[in-house]
This record gives structure tokens, C-alpha cells and sequence, in this order.
């Protein structure tokens, strides 16, 4: 018996329109920002985070201070400089003197999370340090952010080089240190600015590897990835995605492969699972809808479709949503 999904039948194509293909990757996949506020850590200081599904972010408002990832060279930061932490790595954050002192407890989970201000280590000179972070769904994470480095560094120098980032930095910093109504508000939508301009920064001035977020800049690759978010629910093929680029069968899979990370027919079966994991977030999605959005006519095979990809049938998956969105402080 086929084990090919049943497709719902292709509607003719509309025009084409410009798509944002990552600006749609970070929408489906980023659920949540959450900054905790300024904390003020005074030398001696250590603090030490375990890999984790979240995304750490830190911008130093006032001092300086190390971050050391496993495996890389450490990171000098200083008043202005910003920094995310794209794969979630585990890292130290510590005073300039890398003083050996005993890591400092940080429960991100029992964190308030209205921003506030908190004081920690000794009595020495103190640097402030805001944190925050991003609350990405679940796994697997997708291709085209595979290529992020385990840091992104925003010197604050630099950022002045760039007009939006030269812009924001200073604003969350004059949000975080002189909250009023709305700040948690405020302060997460300009840290999902932050997060976005971090992204464009780093593959326009670093050398970024042509792989991952490069795969959209390709005129081949990039246009097909172009055709799969604008038209999930399409009956692709591999062939019909290479003629649409001009390009042969077996030429167009290598390259979509060697560029995204994975096979174009993987790619477009993990993305329909993230759309159809973000619609089922909302409280009044229907599975036969949702499946049908993404191409499967039948909700019985989609529903074997999301439980191979997302862990869990979508059944399931809303249940567990429902119950976290419910203890998610409001």
C-alpha cells in the first residue's frame, strides 16, 4: 500500500507574491519572548545556564563581562553589546576577572515575569546585565536555522553601524531601566525586533556560511522555498519545484539539499507540520481544517503525518498547548 500522503486536489495556482521566508520561519516557530528585567551582578559574579529549549539573550547596560560557550573562544562584552545565543548552547556568564567563585542559581522558569530589577554576587564593581528569552516550539527546529553559530554578537559598536539596531538597543535599555505600564509588552516586541535585525546583521556582515539562512538568497533554492510557503498545500514534486526554477531533477535536489539542509520533499513535509503546529495553537482550530490548510485531504493521514514529526498526533499536541498557554502567567 502507498504510504504517500492523500493530497488535496491543487486549486490553480494565484500569482505569485513576494514571500518572507524567514519572516515566516520565525512567526511559526517563535512562540514567546519573555525579559525578565535588569539584573545587577556585583564582582565576584558567575553565572553558569544549562542547555536549554530557550534562546538566551543578553544586553549589558552598564560594566562588562565574559561569555563563555563550550567548544568556542570567549566573548568580550561591554556597555552597549548585545548578545543572543541562537541553539540554546549552555554558557557562563562572569565578571571580568573570570573570578572562580560558585555558579550562581538562576530560575528562569520562577522568574516573575513583569520586568524587574534584582541584585547578585559580591560587593565588588557592578555590572548590569539584562536577560531575556525566546520560547521557540518544538522540535524539529527548522533547516534553514540550522546554519546560526552558537552566538550572535551585537558589539555595541557596530550596532551603531546599523540604523534599526542602533535604534532598539537604547530603547530596551531606556524601557528596562524606567518601566511604566505595558513595559513587558513593550519590551518583548522590541526584543522580537532585536531578535530579527540580530538575524539580518549577522548574514549580511559576518561571513555566513551559504547554507541555511543563505539557501533563501540562491535565485534556484530561494525560489522554491518561495513556492513552498507561499503554497504549502500544493502537490509538489521534486520535479515540478525544478522545473518551476529552471532546473533539472537530480541538479535541483543536490543543491536544495546541499543549501537547506535536507531533501526538498523532507523540507516541505517538516514546514506543513509547523504551519498546521501553529494553527493548532489557536483555540478554535478544527484537525480536518487544519489538514486540509496543508495539503492532506484525508485527517486520518495527516494526523500519522504530525505524530511521526511533532512527537505526538495534534490531538495531543492542542491539549498540551491549552494546558501551557493556561499556566502561562498573564
Amino acid at each position: 500500500m502507498s504510504k504517500k500522503p492523500q493530497i488535496a486536489t491543487a486549486r490553480p495556482p494565484a500569482p505569485d507574491m513576494p514571500v518572507d521566508v524567514i519572516g515566516q520561519v520565525i512567526e511559526a516557530v517563535h512562540l514567546r519572548t519573555v525579559i525578565f528585567g535588569q539584573v545587577a551582578f556585583g564582582t565576584p559574579w558567575r553565572l553558569c545556564i544549562p542547555e536549554r529549549e530557550y534562546l538566551s539573550f543578553y544586553i549589558v547596560a552598564r560594566g562588562s563581562a565574559w561569555l563563555e560557550l563550550r567548544g568556542d573562544p570567549a566573548l568580550a562584552l561591554s556597555t552597549g553589546d548585545a548578545v543572543i545565543l541562537p541553539l540554546g548552547s549552555a554558557h557562563e556568564l562572569r565578571d571580568t576577572n573570570r573570578s572562580d567563585v560558585p555558579p550562581l542559581s538562576f530560575d528562569f522558569d520562577g522568574c516573575p515575569r513583569e520586568p524587574h530589577s534584582a541584585r547578585a554576587g559580591g560587593d565588588g564593581p557592578v555590572t548590569s546585565v539584562i536577560i531575556g528569552h525566546f520560547a521557540l516550539g518544538r522540535a524539529p527546529r527548522n533547516a534553514l536555522l540550522a546554519s546560526l553559530p552558537p552566538a550572535i554578537h551585537l558589539p555595541a559598536g557596530a550596532v551603531s553601524a546599523s540604523p534599526q539596531l542602533a535604534g532598539l538597543v537604547p530603547l530596551i535599555l531606556s524601557e528596562s531601566s524606567s518601566p511604566g505600564a505595558g513595559s513587558s509588552i513593550v519590551l518583548a516586541r522590541l526584543a522580537d525586533l532585536l531578535f530579527v535585525h540580530a538575524l539580518r546583521f549577522w548574514s549580511s556582515n559576518v561571513d555566513a556560511p551559504a547554507a541555511g539562512l543563505g539557501a533563501v538568497a540562491d535565485p534556484a533554492i530561494g525560489g522554491a522555498l518561495r513556492l513552498i510557503h507561499a503554497r504549502p498545500a500544493e502537490p509538489w514534486t521534486v520535479e515540478r519545484l525544478a522545473t518551476a526554477v529552471a532546473m533539472s531533477r537530480s541538479a535541483f535536489a543536490v543543491r536544495f539539499t546541499e543549501l537547506v539542509g535536507e531533501p526538498p520533499l523532507q523540507y516541505l513535509a517538516h514546514w506543513r507540520m509547523t504551519i498546521a503546529a501553529q494553527r493548532l495553537r489557536e483555540d478554535h482550530a478544527v484537525i480536518a481544517d487544519v489538514a486540509q490548510a496543508v495539503g492532506y485531504a484525508n485527517p486520518v493521514a495527516f494526523s500519522k503525518a504530525f505524530a511521526r514529526i511533532q512527537g505526538v498526533g495534534p490531538g495531543a499536541f492542542r491539549r498540551q498547548q491549552r494546558l501551557v498557554q493556561r499556566a502561562q502567567p498573564r
